[in-house]
């Protein structure tokens, strides 16, 4: 209740503010696990990629959010679950996987921070590509395109699902560094539409 409350006022105020546009919805599947895979240039992305599907989506969210009064229950009740700073915890990968197998839809930044600009290199961690795998999540990548600037358009393009079958087949050491660089090249090329 209270995250399609927020979620149909964020619809409108990015509507409105950033002129937001979405393509491509018709690549997220209405049911199973989904990781949407993006790239990550402001902190207002996570509701950016969410906010216009009709499934909720859930997201890391530093632990310090947590503990601030009100907030932390209210970003809960949005979906999103704690991750410590500096890493990956087993608590938060057991949520990670928990959720994908369980057939909810996950957001992910793949780059592990805020990327934006000139320093575009679009490299990877190992982590979006190791849930996609071991929970069979479909990835969708995502393109977030524009800078937030009031009343400038914003652009989130979904991609259609990328096949990581040769992966999870083939196994190996590298199979997720592989996967990877598979998910961020869709990303990238995404980014040029």
């Amino acid at each position: 209740m209270i995250y399609r409350f927020c979620r149909s006022v964020l619809r409108i105020l990015y509507k409105l503010a950033f002129r937001l546009e979405v393509t491509g919805l018709e690549h997220i599947p209405s049911e199973g696990g989904v990781l949407l895979c993006s790239n990550h240039i402001a902190l207002l992305d996570p509701p950016t990629i969410g906010i216009m599907l009709k499934r909720k989506v859930h997201f890391m969210a530093k632990q310090e959010l947590f503990q601030v009064f009100g907030f932390g229950w209210l970003i809960r009740q949005l979906g999103a679950f704690p991750v410590k700073r500096g890493g990956v915890s087993k608590e938060s990968i057991k949520t990670s996987l928990t959720l994908l197998r369980n057939g909810h839809v996950m957001g992910i930044f793949p780059e592990g921070r805020r990327v934006k600009g000139a320093e575009e290199s679009m490299i990877g961690k190992k982590g979006a590509a190791t849930f996609a795998l071991r929970s069979d999540a479909t990835v969708i990548p995502v393109a977030i395109i524009g800078t937030y600037k009031m009343f400038q358009k914003m652009r989130v393009v979904y991609g259609p699902p990328v096949d990581l079958t040769e992966f999870k087949e083939s196994g190996g050491p590298d199979a997720a560094e592989r996967a990877t660089e598979k998910i961020m090249a869709s990303i990238a090329e995404l980014k040029k539409r």
